[in-house]
């Protein structure tokens, strides 16, 4: 048996190249960072809502402010429209915070580093194939999440819209849907054309 040869030496160059990524590093910081900033938002969202389902009358103001529409009537009391206008918006909180994990996490792990999580219990499911592609699709999905909770906000003050603007947030909605399919489809096709080329050699 020959011994193997011995790892080629990278040049300066190409060494800085590589090691560039690491400018990366401040980016994700910056993005735990936002992500405590809407901890902080849930948990006054949060807290608002359950002191005006209490009587606290300035817990109240603030989730009337919050749900009412520019041009809209201000409701007076709390409803079950808008309740669940504020549960919507503590959900799109979550789901946006969700999408900072994945870009924190899948990002680190595809653009900069290698985390070794393969022993972690904790390690999402998700990441132990996650690539640039994959990363892709799955923020398309979260996106596509997102623009849904807003949707269904929408509908639910319809009244405080106009058609135009109805129309042109379904038509945004319905072009992330195309891209996320579209972005799906290219993913399908460049695995297809790795496979068949793994089994061509």
């Amino acid at each position: 048996m020959q011994p193997s040869a011995p790892p080629k030496a990278i040049g300066v160059l190409p060494n800085l190249i590589f090691m560039s990524r690491w400018l990366q590093l401040p980016l994700y910081l910056g993005l735990i960072l936002a992500q405590c900033v809407y901890v902080f938002h849930f948990w006054v969202e949060l807290t608002d809502l359950i002191g005006a389902v209490f009587g606290n009358a300035a817990s109240l103001d603030h989730i009337l402010d919050v749900v009412t529409i520019d041009g809209a009537v201000r409701p007076t009391k709390l409803t079950e429209a808008t309740i669940m206008l504020v549960v919507l918006g503590l959900i799109d909180v979550v789901m946006i915070s969700n999408l900072l994990i994945m870009v924190i996490v899948g990002g680190y792990e595809t653009f900069v580093s290698r985390m070794n999580l393969e022993s972690h219990p904790d390690q999402p499911e998700w990441l132990s194939h996650v690539n640039a592609s994959v990363l892709k699709v799955k923020l398309a999905m979260a996106i596509i999440g997102i623009s849904s909770i807003h949707l269904l906000k929408t509908f639910i003050n319809a009244n405080a819209y106009d058609v135009k603007t109805l129309l042109a947030q379904t038509g945004i909605h319905i072009t992330f849907l195309l891209s996320a399919l579209a972005i799906a489809w290219c993913d399908r096709i460049m695995t297809a054309t790795q496979n068949q080329a793994s089994q061509g050699h």
